[in-house]
């Protein structure tokens, strides 16, 4: 399996990261190491001194796919979960000052949490789908999916061009505004409505 992820896809995260707005998806990705499931403890790595979460609404892929349609990208997932696409900030400046991939700032190994997943047919819509992260008992994050700058099906439609898509892929669909730093000690909990979707430590 693979992760495909998806950067600055809501409007008032670009904002936050004085970064510009994308004219089409901007796309990495990461390794299988880098998942982190079964809210486990993310233990963090000691080449970076600014780690922030980003959470995300992911979507795992159910078909194999290649060059799909966006009209037809429905039939390619029917789960949807919550995650976190944990980001070494102080490299991932250095790396975009210099112009240079991003791998090492978001694929090293655990960056990748990977929460619970619901059914598409309970959640409706999935363009109206609302998210947060509390962090220490505290939200910090609420997203909406109606506020993606690329919905989810053109996602998989534009990343079906380039790789094909195989059973059991998860696509990271970009994160809201609200990111921060987490520390030793810190408590992630995500949801999606009501729901609880992760919850781990950071050590």
């Amino acid at each position: 399996m693979k992760i495909i992820a998806i950067g600055q896809n809501y409007v008032e995260h670009n904002k936050e990261l004085n970064s510009n707005h994308p004219t089409e998806p901007v796309v990495f990705m990461k390794p299988d190491t880098a998942l982190l499931k079964n809210n486990k403890p993310f233990f963090i790595p000691d080449f970076t001194d600014e780690l922030h979460y980003e959470t995300e609404l992911i979507v795992k892929i159910n078909r194999l796919g290649k060059n799909i349609a966006p009209k037809y990208a429905h039939r390619y997932y029917s789960e949807i979960g919550l995650g976190v696409d944990f980001t070494a900030r102080d490299l991932q400046r250095k790396l975009k000052d210099g112009g240079k991939p991003w791998e090492v700032c978001k694929a090293f190994d655990n960056s990748a949490v990977i929460g619970d997943f619901l059914p598409v047919e309970e959640l409706g819509n999935v363009q109206d789908i609302r998210f947060s992260m509390n962090l220490n008992g505290k939200t910090v994050q609420q997203g909406h999916s109606a506020d993606m700058i690329f919905p989810i099906d053109e996602l998989i439609a534009y990343v079906s061009r380039f790789f094909t898509l195989k059973i059991g892929d998860i696509l990271f669909t970009g994160t809201p505004v609200g990111v921060g730093k987490v520390a030793v000690g810190d408590r992630l909990e995500g949801y999606i409505f009501e729901t609880k979707m992760f919850d781990f430590k950071v050590k």
